[in-house]
């Protein structure tokens, strides 16, 4: 129900942007969360949204380089990414939950991989 997109190979330092659509179904009022899993790690949140978008949180190792939008006219969340580190390499999946502060997201897309070359 939810797809994420816009992964791919890119250097340390360098920007890149992921989306999240939900084609067929909208999440408008939905708070929006984005999670990584790393190889050989367990999934991890990254950031979250609330459904208007006045609201964002992130963990701290993103904190100050991630930032999440959302565009509701378009159903799209967006997880802006700058600076990134070898340690970013991961599986991205976005999703979603009627509760912002929420910690059990229930609806989930596939993923897409981001790797950081160093």
């Amino acid at each position: 129900q939810l797809q994420a997109s816009g992964g791919g190979l890119v250097q340390a330092g360098d920007s890149l942007r992921l989306s999240c659509t939900a084609p067929g179904r909208t999440f408008r009022n939905y708070a929006m969360g984005w999670f990584r899993q790393a190889p050989g790690k367990e999934r991890e949140f990254v950031g979250a949204i609330n459904w208007s978008g006045s609201a964002t949180r992130y963990s701290d190792p993103v904190k100050g380089r991630f930032t999440i939008s959302r565009d509701n006219a378009k159903t799209t969340v967006y997880l802006q990414m700058n600076s990134l580190r070898p340690e970013d390499t991961a599986v991205y999946y976005c999703a979603a939950d009627r509760e912002y502060l929420s910690v059990l997201y229930d609806y989930w897309g596939q993923g897409t991989l981001v790797t950081v070359s160093s």
